[in-house]
């Protein structure tokens, strides 16, 4: 019989945060529904996560990559097994499950969580995905959805701005306070760690584009999906702590190569020529700017001179992309 909800996990050397992900997962699903069966792509982990997962949690379908497939591509790899094809399919299938609920393997689902995301997605007729409400590991808030980015967001991240605009919509940011009421609210689009999409979005939308190994790929798809005239809502009342960037903290030096291509990438296939000339002007000079930095914190003991050099090399990177 097919679940109502397909759970897709993809884990890279995070054996522990992926347990704690499926052990607050499963006692949620097991309380209040909906019926599941989970997922758990491991892009080609060294640190035991596969025999831990097997042992511990066997009704969880493991999935194992000899290399690493990147976010997008663990994602789309357990899509495919699913049924879903890779080219956008208008019929419908009944045999695939109502929603697929991509979950990052560094969160800690609060009780009720998974329910509320997908009672809102099946009630609200025109929404294709939902988001929880995020928190970090000391319980303070998070932003958990986005407007999606332009030229504005980039000279908040690589020049120095007043410090009011960082929480800003001139940053894509909605306002805590909308986070603080019980209502589902409409976005551009919600961040990747709890990404919960109706069937039909992915049958009409197609998957991840694998183009973006890691970053930005959940904005590119949400880009297209609101392009279908599907709608996209963060879910408050649902709950989910993010321990954030705990797979890309272990290679600092390559997630900044991978977030910049991604972010070139996105505005290659996204904006107009003028607006990407002008995103890779304002990327050089925020480049030149962070390897400027990167000799004030050798300087004064932040970085040893091997992370120094690693930084400067992955800014020079970024500039001849």
């Amino acid at each position: 019989m097919t679940p109502e909800l397909a759970v897709i996990i993809v884990s890279w050397n995070t054996r522990e945060l992926t347990l704690d992900t499926l052990r607050t997962l499963i006692a949620d699903l097991d309380s209040n529904g909906p019926d599941a069966e989970i997922w758990v792509v491991d892009n080609a982990s060294s640190d035991g996560t596969q025999d831990a997962i097997r042992q511990a949690y066997p009704q969880v379908k493991l999935v194992t990559s000899d290399t690493n497939l990147g976010f997008a591509g663990g994602n789309n790899h357990a899509l495919r097994l699913l049924g879903f094809g890779d080219q956008p399919a208008p019929a419908d299938d009944h045999t695939l499950p109502n929603a697929v609920y991509l979950l990052n393997s560094d969160t800690l689902t609060q009780p009720g969580a998974t329910r509320l995301l997908y009672d809102t997605l099946m009630s609200l007729p025109q929404a294709g995905v939902v988001g929880a409400k995020l928190l970090y590991g000391d319980g303070s808030f998070q932003h958990s959805a986005f407007r999606f980015p332009g030229l504005k967001q980039l000279i908040v991240d690589l020049f120095p701005v007043p410090g009011r605009l960082y929480d800003s919509t001139f940053n894509g940011r909605y306002p805590q306070s909308v986070y603080n009421g019980s209502e589902p609210f409409a976005v551009d689009h919600t961040l990747g760690a709890t990404m919960m999409l109706r069937r039909e979005v992915i049958q009409q939308t197609g998957m991840f584009d694998e183009q973006f190994f890691m970053y930005c790929e959940e904005i590119d798809w949400s880009m297209r999906i609101r392009r279908a005239g599907w709608e996209i809502y963060c879910v408050p009342a649902a709950v989910v702590i993010h321990l954030a960037g705990q797979s890309s903290q272990q290679v600092r030096a390559a997630s900044v190569i991978n977030l910049w291509r991604s972010r070139i990438q996105l505005f290659r296939k996204h904006a107009s020529p003028l607006k990407l000339l002008l995103a890779r002007v304002l990327i050089k000079l925020g480049m030149r700017r962070q390897i400027s930095q990167v000799c004030k914190d050798v300087r004064s003991g932040d970085l040893t001179p091997n992370q120094a050099d690693a930084l400067v090399e992955a800014y020079r990177a970024v500039q001849s992309l």
